[in-house]
């Protein structure tokens, strides 16, 4: 007689609890690694020049009446506060003149104005000097009032360079044995006088060509001292010349 076949012997299941966990991959202990991604054009930084070509529109703009003083005022103040494209912009979109765009120029094609120029300083809208000298000149923003003290010194103010954030600039000029020199472009209009007492107080007056220049407005007074205000030859205004001639030059 053949014997019967032994049966395996059924093994006890496993429970829940005791079966081992499925194997899974080492986690790192590293923090979250840096996305790659490229980051969107509106969120690219933007440099002074930028802000400065922003700012240059806008002053057209409201040379030529299409913002008025409270617009132009807020547009400027974020144009130079602005941090990236994404918040310029919105500050030209809808002036009619060279809108900023984020489009880059293919590579080899030439530039479409000359270098950008340094930007603007922002200077205190008051210039004194007391027993010594003060000057201000170069690039930099004058608003629409400055004042002038000078006492046992001298005081000089150059415009000529100046960035015009206003279509008026009132300077209001207080020398005390001492001088004030101040120095327009020749294509903007000078006027003005003020009061000379054992002094001198003369302003060059004139008035530009462009009905769209700005106006310098020069008063106050002089005691056993002077002041002078008058245009300098050979220097032009250069936004108001690129907005008539249509260049960039």
């Amino acid at each position: 007689m053949t014997k019967p076949e032994a049966k395996p012997e059924a093994k006890p299941e496993l429970g829940p609890e005791l079966k081992p966990e499925a194997t899974s991959e080492p986690k790192s202990e590293a923090g979250p690694q840096p996305s790659h991604a490229p980051v969107a054009q509106a969120e690219m930084r933007v440099s002074d020049a930028d802000r400065e070509r922003v700012a240059e529109l806008l002053r057209d703009a409201y040379a030529e009446g299409r913002l008025d003083a409270d617009e132009h005022a807020e547009r400027i103040e974020a144009a130079y506060a602005a941090k990236t494209f994404g918040e310029l912009a919105p500050l030209t979109r809808d002036l009619p003149a060279r809108p900023l765009s984020f489009e880059k120029q293919p590579l080899g094609a030439a530039p479409a104005s000359s270098a950008p120029q340094p930007p603007a300083r922002q200077e205190s809208p008051s210039v004194v000097a007391i027993f010594g000298g003060a000057s201000r000149k170069g690039r930099w923003r004058v608003g629409s009032h400055l004042k002038a003290f000078a006492a046992f010194g001298g005081v000089e103010i150059d415009l000529s360079d100046a960035v015009f954030e206003s279509p008026e600039v009132e300077i209001v000029v207080m020398a005390m044995f001492g001088g004030v020199e101040v120095r327009v472009p020749e294509n903007v209009s000078l006027h003005g006088g003020g009061v000379g007492l054992f002094g001198g107080f003369d302003v060059r007056e004139q008035t530009a060509a462009d009905p769209y220049a700005p106006v310098v407005r020069v008063k106050g007074l002089a005691m056993f001292g002077g002041c002078t205000a008058k245009p300098r030859q050979g220097k032009k205004l250069k936004e108001w010349v690129r907005r008539q001639l249509g260049t960039d030059e």
